[in-house]
């Protein structure tokens, strides 16, 4: 068994087959490049470790993953028409990684936030919790590889509900329509996800990572084409108008009155 790395903000455990990785920057773990680097730096290490059979993605506070915090650090890079989005090539390492992932979602998974949840194999959740695309109410493109895994996990048509409208859901709607696997009391979640975990983990290592690459196959491809078409879209769109009103409309909490502009 490898020594978990020493991250800022994420920490690694272990315990026997089953490693955690927490999020730790409550209350409402805003996202960054650091972060999802981070991220993918403990999956890349637990990759190298035999021991470790099935990772569970959780994190501190309020939210799960509240998605990047436009007012603050999280506002977006202005990049050149064509250019990938640097937080992307972090996600695209995080889908790179072959183990299996239930992520315990306690709390809200907004926009990246929720591209990150839907990244894990599994989602254990519970009624209270939130989960939200809520990209377009902000006036700009899906993103984090969204556009292909949300469809792929709930359908064309429930995806495209969800990213026109935006529409905030709790635990009991996502199972209902398979974005959640598990729903359990907000303090079961963690537990509910490590015994989840457990549970793979008792399977054939090789015959459950080959089949989940069966399952995916064609996956990573499709998310590095997906964030690079994304990017174009994002990087027309945070220099509009719209966008800048749909940060506004959020801090004021009111609906936003786009023009397309």
């Amino acid at each position: 068994m490898t020594t978990p790395p020493s991250l800022p903000q994420i920490d690694v455990r272990i315990d026997g087959a089953i490693a955690t990785v927490e999020i730790q920057r409550p209350p409402h773990n805003f996202f960054d490049i650091p972060m999802i680097s981070g991220i993918a730096d403990a999956f890349e290490a637990l990759e190298a470790d035999p021991a470790c059979r099935a990772i569970v993605l959780c994190a501190q506070g309020k939210s799960f993953c509240a998605g990047a915090d436009f007012n603050n650090d999280g506002a977006p890079v202005q990049a050149s028409a064509r250019a990938m989005n640097p937080l992307y090539f972090e996600a695209i390492r995080l889908f790179a990684c072959t183990k299996p992932v239930v992520g315990a979602i306690h709390g809200a998974a907004v926009g990246g936030g929720l591209g990150l949840a839907v990244m894990a194999d599994f989602r254990v959740t519970c009624p209270g919790a939130r989960f939200s695309a809520n990209f377009n109410r902000l006036g700009f493109h899906p993103g984090f590889g969204l556009s292909v895994t949300l469809p792929r996990l709930v359908g064309a048509q429930q995806a495209a509900l969800l990213f026109y409208t935006g529409r905030r859901i709790g635990g009991e709607e996502a199972l209902r329509i398979g974005l959640a696997d598990v729903l359990v009391p907000q303090d079961q979640v963690r537990t509910a996800a490590r015994e989840l975990a457990a549970e793979i983990a008792v399977s054939s290592p090789d015959a459950v990572q080959s089949t989940r690459a069966t399952l995916r196959a064609g996956l990573v491809d499709a998310i590095r084409q997906a964030v690079a078409r994304e990017s174009i879209a994002q990087n027309r769109q945070f220099k509009m108008e719209d966008f800048r009103e749909g940060v506004r409309a959020m801090t004021e909490r009111r609906a936003p009155r786009f023009t397309g502009r």
